[in-house]
């Protein structure tokens, strides 16, 4: 509790997710800022959280306390010497950077600097020079801060004007260990943690998902359903890809959200319609696609999970029977390991389930 405000000292980075490293450079860089640093990395993997926390440490008088004014109003985005510009279409246009040039020239209001955040730089190979023009001769009271999933070769030169920040996927059991502190259980989190593809924004949509354990539960039932048959694995098939594709509903729901927010913010701007709104919903399609395909390997994970915990159970077990079974499962997740190496440049998912299905319900026979 700060004894001045009376409220609760808020850590700054606690919503930073699995990232120490990129973390401890931002604690450090805050402290003799220079003028620009590119936070490199998939959206949701921890980049604009830490931006904007970053942005609060660097505006507060002390360096980023987490109890003043400044630090809460930076954390909510409200700060009047934070800005941040998102793009108005499917790229980074050039009157986006605009408005950057503009509002670098302006003077901090309140903070001995301000903040200028851009989300999508990889998104701006059009709008480049204007953005490297901006970087090369940076007004002495802004510091820049990049947010970009990866940097295209039209984008190096900028790249390489900024300290670069790097927010790789979260590594599993950190994944885990946060999900079950939001209170998920341990065996969705496990789930949710292979699907998520280390990406604790695409987790996060993903436990809202209220079908997440029932999915979890369905791809564990698997091995006990199958009974050698051919019906029966194509039933099964069919039931997990039904779940694998209603798992995508979370993100067709938030890309709608994203969607309309872009279209009433280009209409703020005057345009009658959202500029590149195609590129846009070709991108959120292939972005659902991706999803569905995690989501299937999430379930071969879970799947491989429950033949390796009966495989650790028969190897308990002193007799030839349970040397067999142990073997049995052993064979069931080399081939569910196959079959998922398989799954990205297969198209036919079913087919390709279906005789993962035969034949470890040939091993159980």
């Amino acid at each position: 509790m700060n004894e001045a405000t009376g409220l609760p000292v808020l850590s700054l980075f606690a919503e930073v997710v699995g990232q120490e490293a990129a973390v401890a450079e931002l604690r450090a860089a805050a402290r003799q800022p220079v003028h620009a640093y590119l936070l490199r990395g998939a959206a949701g993997n921890g980049g604009w959280v830490a931006a904007r926390a970053f942005a609060a440490a660097l505006l507060c008088p002390d360096g980023g306390c987490g109890a003043c004014p400044t630090c809460r109003g930076a954390l909510a985005g409200r700060d009047p010497d934070l800005h941040v510009i998102h793009r108005s279409g499917a790229m980074l246009s050039v009157d986006d950077m605009r408005r950057l040039v503009l509002l670098a020239q302006r003077r901090p209001l309140r903070a001995a600097r301000q903040v200028v955040i851009v989300t999508d730089v990889h998104l701006g190979a059009r709008a480049a020079p204007a953005l490297l023009k901006t970087l090369e001769e940076p007004p002495g009271a802004s510091v820049f801060v990049l947010l970009a999933d990866d940097i295209a070769p039209e984008l190096a030169t900028v790249a390489s004007r900024c300290v670069q920040v790097a927010f790789p996927p979260v590594p599993r059991p950190a994944m885990v260990q946060w999900l079950v502190s939001r209170g998920v259980a341990t065996e969705v989190a496990a789930v949710v943690a292979d699907s998520s593809g280390g990406n604790p924004e695409r987790a996060r949509v993903m436990t809202e998902d209220p079908e997440v354990a029932e999915r979890a539960a369905l791809w564990s039932s698997v091995p006990d359903r199958l009974n050698g048959t051919g019906v029966v694995a194509a039933e099964l098939a069919r039931q997990l890809l039904d779940s694998a594709e209603r798992a995508v509903e979370p993100l067709r729901a938030e890309n709608a959200r994203e969607l309309e927010r872009l279209t009433e913010e280009a209409k703020e701007f005057g345009e009658k319609a959202l500029p590149g709104r195609k590129e846009i919903t070709d991108q959120f399609q292939r972005e659902e696609r991706r999803w569905r395909t995690d989501a299937l390997r999430a379930g071969l994970g879970a799947l491989a999970r429950s033949y390796r915990d009966r495989m650790v159970t028969q190897t308990a077990q002193a007799d030839v029977s349970a040397d067999i079974h142990a073997q049995a499962a052993a064979t069931a997740v080399a081939l569910i390991t196959e079959t998922t190496v398989a799954l990205p440049r297969n198209p036919q998912e079913s087919l390709l389930l279906q005789s993962l299905l035969v034949r470890l319900g040939a091993l159980s026979t």
